[in-house]
């Protein structure tokens, strides 16, 4: 029941399904394995025709035996009952088999199509919504969902047992069979009000847990910053309040459940009681014969099991159902960047306009606001300003991450919105700030630019930078492993792995955002080195804290809320005397050869002085 109560606050693109549309959907991923589905379908009925049929045996032998029939029945009689209970194995071997294989396929569908979904999403999405969440949509929902199909085989199979005898009863007696079905709705009753009582707890429990792994995801990200303040017994308390809490809550749900079955089970027992009672007298009477009192007795059992099974298991059969409904939502969310066409572009030359354009994150949030730009092909321009002007909401429009509301943004005179979008992306290269790597080598992670490419081409691309020298910082060259999100290499190595990977790409618009400003000497003109190389075939757009990539740019954008309000060379931008010339002062200005060498001076004669 753990997918009932996970996610309770809807998200905005949940939605509510209509029971037909939802059933139809699910039924969509079965129609594949319909042969699956007819074979475990027939051993179902023929399970059931086999549980119901045992009793009825049995009974119709104790009869003929009371009757004063052939002793040589016995041994017959459990031949049959032997053989009927292997062939009911069987059946139920292929059965499970057969379902466990049609589960796993649908499953594995609905998460591929989950995981596409979640993959088309533009940043907006992830902006607004936990990728937590839309994880546990993928993961967890979907496993919900098959544990119930799973639970339901048995429910089905149980029912249809149930519903044979209570066919067959009627034929034998029908007031008894009145008695048994009269007292069901009391065992369904309790059953449902114990489904309340047990979501309530689970829910809590649910939290309960969630606060537990928020703890511990905190506490290893963290381990870090949690040494250096050496508050490492602080995050082992905190664990502890919440862990302790969790159990306590635990403990209450574990009672509640295990109560379930045991309070169905007495109700059922008193039904049992009653039903031998009247049954008994009515066998003294004469009414009934001995053998069908028997097959009364040995068929109350078989009914009540599904009946108290139905009930107490109703809630899971709603939680996958919710589960279906929560990953079908997730297949649905319709994108908010939208392409109009599906042009696949060709040998781009870079030539990027904005045309009074407007872009906000939110109704409360404007960036860009009629906001124009004309960046020929090959230019390269630097992007600079504070935090906030619009930089990097810039780059982020023209790789389409984004939705613009108002304007046009063309690349070689066609609108972005024409473009099929794979394609397009194909021809920007991205350089962020915090590069992002892959677990496994160096080389798998240039790779990723290009698929393709050969490791002679990734090697040679690579040695194209700085001569090849940072590679020889590496332990293993380029099979070297850069652990999870490339944790085992230092910044600036990062930024060079993700620079060559670039370099491979070969694209036609280059983006960097940033990638120089947490470096040493050293490293940046490695870097620098990489960006010539990129810089001289496409068109770059640069965002940059560092003075040497900032004047090596063909034009400087100054932004200031979204808005140009300077552009030109760093000269003639410093004549001017204004909005860049003070961010130069205040990030730019100790960065220049001659500011270093005035403070070296100034360091001498405070020394000499001393």
């Amino acid at each position: 029941m753990a997918a009932l109560t996970r996610g309770l606050e809807a998200e905005a693109y949940d939605r509510q399904y209509q029971d037909k549309e939802l059933l139809r959907r699910i039924l969509r991923y079965f129609r594949p394995h319909r042969r699956k589905v007819i074979i475990v379908t027939i051993c179902i009925f023929l399970m059931a025709m086999a549980g119901a049929a045992l009793p009825l045996i049995v009974s119709n032998s104790v009869g003929v035996m009371t009757d004063g029939g052939d002793d040589r029945l016995l041994p017959l009689l459990i031949g049959v009952v032997f053989f009927t209970g292997v062939g009911n194995w069987g059946l139920n071997w292929v059965r499970r088999q057969l379902t466990s294989e049609v589960i796993a396929d649908v499953i594995l569908a609905m998460r591929q199509d989950a995981f596409s979904s979640a993959a088309r999403q533009d940043l907006s999405f992830y902006d607004e919504f936990s990728s937590g969440r839309i994880v546990s949509r993928i993961t967890s929902d979907t496993q919900e969902f098959g544990e119930v199909i799973v639970l339901s085989t048995d429910v089905i199979n149980q029912l249809a047992v149930a519903l044979i005898l209570i066919i067959t009863l009627f034929t034998i007696e029908w007031r008894l069979t009145l008695l048994v079905l009269g007292m069901a709705p009391f065992v369904a009753l309790a059953a449902l009000a114990f489904r309340n009582l047990a979501r309530r707890v689970t829910r809590q429990s649910s939290r309960a847990m969630g606060e537990v792994n928020k703890a511990i995801q905190e506490a290893v990200t963290g381990v870090r910053v949690a040494k250096n303040f050496r508050q490492e017994q602080a995050i082992y308390d905190e664990f502890v309040d919440v862990n302790s809490q969790a159990y306590t809550i635990n403990v209450r749900r574990g009672f509640v459940i295990a109560n379930i079955f045991p309070t169905l089970n007495i109700l059922s027992g008193i039904g049992t009681a009653v039903l031998i009672y009247f049954g008994g007298r009515s066998a003294v009477a004469g009414a009934i014969t001995v053998a069908a009192w028997y097959l009364f007795v040995a068929t109350i059992d078989r009914f009540w099991f599904p009946v108290t099974n139905l009930s107490a298991f109703w809630s899971q059969f709603q939680a996958g159902l919710s589960a279906s409904e929560r990953v079908f939502a997730l297949m649905d969310v319709q994108t908010a960047v939208r392409q109009t066409g599906n042009i696949e572009p060709q040998n781009l030359r870079g030539e990027i306009i904005f045309d009074h354009v407007s872009f906000r994150y939110s109704e409360q949030e404007q960036v860009l606001d009629d906001f124009s730009l004309h960046i020929a092909p090959g230019e390269s321009i630097a992007l600079v300003g504070h935090t906030g002007a619009g930089k990097s909401s810039i780059i982020k429009l023209i790789a389409r991450y984004y939705e613009y509301q108002e304007g046009e943004i063309c690349v070689d005179g066609q609108d972005i919105r024409s473009f099929d979008l794979t394609s397009f992306r194909r021809q920007i290269g991205i350089v962020s700030q915090v590069p992002f790597l892959f677990a496994g080598t160096v080389a798998e992670n240039i790779r990723y630019g290009r698929p393709s490419a050969t490791d002679a081409e990734i090697e040679a691309m690579a040695r194209r930078i700085g001569e090849g020298e940072w590679l020889e910082t590496l332990p293993n060259g380029l099979d070297s492993e850069v652990g999870e999100r490339g944790s085992r290499l230092s910044m600036g190595q990062r930024q060079l792995v993700a620079l060559t990977r670039v370099l491979v790409q070969s694209p036609r618009i280059f983006v960097l955002d940033e990638a120089t400003a947490s470096v040493d000497p050293f490293t940046e003109s490695q870097i620098q080195q990489a960006l010539n190389l990129i810089m001289a075939n496409s068109t770059a757009i640069i965002i940059a804290h560092r003075l040497s990539t900032v004047r090596a740019a063909d034009r400087i954008i100054v932004l200031q809320k979204g808005r140009i309000i300077e552009q030109g060379s760093h000269e003639s931008l410093m004549q001017q005397g204004g909005h860049y010339a003070e961010l130069y002062d205040m990030y730019f200005r100790h960065q220049s050869p001659k500011y270093n060498e005035t403070v070296s001076n100034w360091r001498k004669d405070a020394a000499r002085d001393r």
